[in-house]
Parts: structure tokens; C-alpha cells; sequence
């Protein structure tokens, strides 16, 4: 049931995250604030396809 999803970060646009995800009881897009290495610092990283 748990799919795998990218987070991009929303500063450079850079897919540096991978994860899993239950579509049934998480309804939407995730967004969490990561540390991106491009950027050197933590910026929110959103799901992509």
C-alpha cells in the first residue's frame, strides 16, 4: 500500500529526498522542511512525481 515518493527542494528545484507514502490515510502533497546539500541549509521539500 506505501508508495515511494521524491521531495524536491523548493529553493534550487533538486529531487534530493527519497520516501514512502500511504496514499489511503495521507490525502495530498508532503511537505517537510529538509536539509538540502545544494542549498547548505534546510529548506521545505515538497512531493513530486
Amino acid at each position: 500500500m506505501r508508495d515511494i515518493i521524491h521531495l524536491q527542494c523548493g529553493n534550487c528545484k533538486r529531487k534530493n529526498y527519497t520516501t514512502t507514502k500511504n496514499k489511503k490515510t495521507q490525502q495530498g502533497k508532503l511537505e517537510v522542511k529538509k536539509y538540502c546539500p545544494f542549498c547548505r541549509s534546510h529548506q521545505v521539500h515538497k512531493e513530486v512525481k
